[in-house]
Order: structure tokens, then C-alpha cells, then sequence
């Protein structure tokens, strides 16, 4: 896996996509939507990844929309525009149904795209001085494409706050209002990010990858009797693979699952 962008470091059964342009705080353009877009496809697919770290170079996580890039697309048609869009769409969608759990590493600035990478993450941990803006109404524009993620992050009543104020967000006020898991001092984000590998490795593969869709099947919707057999469907499903036979046998047995290093 070559790219221009990011760079890609495997170590302990993890993945580390770190975005490599620090001399623009990791700003997205075509060819970073583009490279993430096959990063974690990819990735997804690796049997011997557990876990796949998003992470920036620099003092920056992502600084949002490059400049060169936000030019370009000024001169763009309408259609242009909409599938110029559609590409940064297809990223987040990598990322938050990537087969694998998602952490965002998150140090200094996430400002708009930087934001939605955030959200996307399955778990999102915070350098003491990260700060978040969804600053795009400053600049007439509308934090659409990542809107989904990030009102499923920090939930509509923030949202509307925030959407509208382009404040910023220290790390402490994200973790308060629960756009982020956790925030710690930057020089722990390592070690904190460590102990949830660490726990990650200790998950069946698979059950990992329908828990996520499971949440996603799931939210926002009404208790009724069709989602009780829906579920009551899974877990029965669930029950009879290899995996779950290996972990109850496991588990009965007082010994490591296969999966576990």
C-alpha cells in the first residue's frame, strides 16, 4: 500500500493510517479522499489487521478542506460539485462501515472534513489541545457530507449549536458533550490508545463486524415486534458460527480464544 498522502504502519496487530501532509495539517483534497477511500477498503480486508488507527503528522489531526482543492472546486459546475462531494461521502462511508473498529487519533486541530473523520471513527480519543470548529458557515457554505456522522456524534441539540456558531470545541467540551470517548494530556494518546487495542484484540473478528452493523440496524428506531424478531434473527444466527463456538468453548474452558494473541 503506496501512497502519496498517508502513510501506513502495521504494529500489534493494529493499523496506522496516518495522513501525511503536515506542512498543511493534513488538509483534504482529491487525493487524500481518494487514498483513504482505498486505505480502509483495503484494510477492511486484511485478515491480520485488528484495529486501524486514524491519525495525523504534525501538530494538526486535519485542518479540513485544502485550499488549493477548495479553489479548484470554486470554478466547478453544479454537477461537478455534487460528485466532487459524493467522493468525500464515499470516504466517510469507508470509514465508519470499515469491517474493522475505527480510532481516531485526534491531536490539535479538526476543523470541518477533520470533524466528520472524527465522527466516522468507531472511537474517537482527544490530545488535551485538540480543538473541533464545523466552520463552514463562515465561509457560506454547510457542513453537509459529514453532517450525518457528526449528528450522530454529538447529537441533534449540540448539532444545532454548533452547526450555526462555528465555536470552537476544546477537547474537554467535546468529551462532556460525547462527540469524543475520551480526552487525555497529547503525550498519553499513545498509551490510551494502546490499552484499546489492547481490548479490541480480545473481540471475535467477526462478532466485531456485526456488532457495528448491529448499532447501525438498530438506532433511532422504535421497540416494536419487528425489531425484537430482528434481533432474537441475529443472535440466533450468531450462535451457530465457528466463532461464537470457539468463544463459549473457550470461556468454558478457562483458556484464550483462537483469536486472541
Amino acid at each position: 500500500m503506496s501512497y502519496q498522502t498517508l502513510e501506513i504502519e502495521k504494529k500489534h496487530g493494529a493499523a496506522w493510517v496516518w495522513m501525511n501532509r503536515p506542512e498543511i495539517h493534513n488538509a483534504l483534497d482529491e487525493v487524500m479522499i481518494a487514498e483513504l477511500t482505498d486505505a480502509f477498503t483495503t484494510l477492511g480486508k486484511d485478515l491480520s489487521v485488528r484495529a486501524i488507527v486514524l491519525a495525523g503528522r504534525g501538530k494538526s489531526f486535519s485542518a479540513g478542506a485544502d485550499l488549493g482543492w477548495m479553489k479548484r472546486a470554486a470554478g466547478f459546475s453544479e454537477e461537478e460539485n455534487r460528485q466532487d462531494a459524493l467522493k468525500l461521502a464515499k470516504m466517510l462511508q469507508a470509514i465508519a462501515h470499515c469491517t474493522k473498529p475505527v480510532i481516531a487519533r485526534v491531536q490539535g486541530a479538526a476543523f470541518g472534513g477533520g470533524v466528520g473523520l472524527t465522527a466516522a471513527a468507531d472511537i474517537a480519543i482527544a490530545g488535551e489541545h485538540a480543538k473541533f470548529c464545523l466552520s463552514e458557515v463562515k465561509l457560506g457554505l454547510v457542513p453537509a457530507t459529514i453532517a450525518p456522522y457528526v449528528v450522530a456524534a454529538m447529537g441533534e441539540r449540540q448539532a444545532r449549536r454548533y452547526f450555526l456558531t462555528a465555536e470552537i470545541i476544546r477537547a474537554e467540551r467535546a468529551r462532556e458533550i460525547g462527540f469524543v470517548h475520551e480526552s487525555c494530556a497529547d503525550d498519553q494518546l499513545d498509551s490510551v490508545i494502546g490499552d484499546l487495542i489492547s481490548a479490541l484484540g480480545l473481540a471475535a473478528p467477526d462478532a466485531v463486524d456485526v456488532a457495528k452493523d448491529l448499532i447501525r440496524s438498530v438506532s433511532n428506531r422504535q421497540l416494536d415486534a419487528a425489531l425484537m424478531d430482528e434481533t432474537a434473527e441475529l443472535i440466533a444466527r450468531q450462535r451457530l458460527k465457528p466463532e461464537a463456538r470457539e468463544g463459549l468453548t473457550a470461556f468454558f474452558e478457562k483458556r484464550k480464544a483462537s483469536w486472541v494473541a
